[in-house]
């Protein structure tokens, strides 16, 4: 397994605190699996935070079901990227998964009114969108932040 760094500008040395969570990379026929916000157009992977007591294999379980109402069986652990903004320092733990059902989505209030739903993209066309990450800078700095994550994981999966 890989561990990468990623500094904002913003960051602070030390960190104050740090929040952890997982995500996957669940490709079938091709395509990869994304959560993308209809409202907005942007695409993730899918995950989120780890909640007390859980494992970042159960949380990449339950984060993928609740936004993309796919079941999936985490299956390797490849990289563990850290990223220092602020004061915070997050800490996403990235899985390859295989699809192993569906479910019903479980959205957050929040999630629903972005429109959150699945979205399945060829992965070339998913890489390509996340490595415009520089685009955003200075003008969505949450989704610049959002896309260097998801190309570096990506990038970091495509050359394993």
């Amino acid at each position: 397994m890989k561990s990468v760094s990623i500094f904002g500008k913003n960051r602070y040395w030390p960190h104050t605190r740090t929040c952890e969570g997982a995500r996957g990379i669940v490709v079938q026929n091709g395509l990869l699996l994304l959560s993308y916000e209809q409202n907005t157009g942007w695409l993730v992977l899918p995950g989120g935070g780890i909640e007390p007591g859980e494992s970042p294999a159960d949380c990449a379980r339950r984060e993928i079901r609740e936004e993309t109402g796919f079941l999936v069986e985490p299956e390797d652990e490849f990289l563990t990227l850290s990223e220092y903004y602020g004061e915070v320092r997050y800490v996403s733990h990235y899985f390859v998964c295989s699809v192993t059902g569906e479910a019903e989505q479980a959205l957050t209030p929040e999630e629903v009114a972005r429109g959150l739903v699945p979205r399945w993209l060829p992965v070339r066309e998913a890489y390509d969108a996340f490595s415009r990450h520089a685009d955003y800078e200075g003008v969505w700095e949450e989704r610049r932040g959002a896309y260097l994550r998801e190309f570096t994981a990506m990038s970091v999966w495509l050359g394993s």
